[in-house]
């Protein structure tokens, strides 16, 4: 075959340090600006990014050149260093060392971008702990609750 194709959509998941809410309402939009460009550089095309005060859920396709660990590392670094800029509050922003990525299939890319969407809705009843430790669960990995947050 003398072409190489891929269709890889990803749910990347992480959260601020220590899960502070350092995410104002008023820098989110800019924000998934930014981390939308960033993927745009990396030729991984962002569907839908969406935010809480201490996390953040990344919907993109990623692209068929890089891996997942330089998407993650691009993003978390590229966007840090944004942050940090927005405001004195923010000087010493910084994400969580982990995150968590699930395969998407092309068929549940509008549901997972609906529930992303809507995550004011989703923290109204649940934690971002509860909320991603179902999410760990249903995608059937195994974790360490010691070593699942920082």
């Amino acid at each position: 075959m003398p072409q190489s194709l891929a269709n890889l959509y990803v749910h990347l998941i992480f959260a601020t340090k220590d899960r502070t809410p350092h995410l104002p309402q008023k820098l989110r939009p800019d924000l998934h600006a930014y981390m939308a460009t960033v993927l745009a550089n990396l030729n991984s095309p962002a569907v839908l990014i969406n935010s809480a005060t201490d996390h953040v859920h990344l919907l993109f396709n990623m692209g068929r050149t890089v891996t997942l660990a330089q998407v993650v590392e691009d993003v978390k670094k590229s966007s840090s260093k944004w942050i940090k800029t927005q405001g004195p509050g923010l000087a010493r922003f910084a994400w969580q060392a982990g995150y968590g990525a699930f395969s998407v299939s092309e068929s549940n890319v509008p549901k997972v971008a609906n529930y992303i969407r809507n995550q004011e809705q989703h923290h109204r009843v649940k934690t971002f702990q509860e909320e991603y430790r179902e999410f760990l669960k249903k995608h059937q990995m195994a974790f360490d609750e010691r070593y699942v947050w920082d």
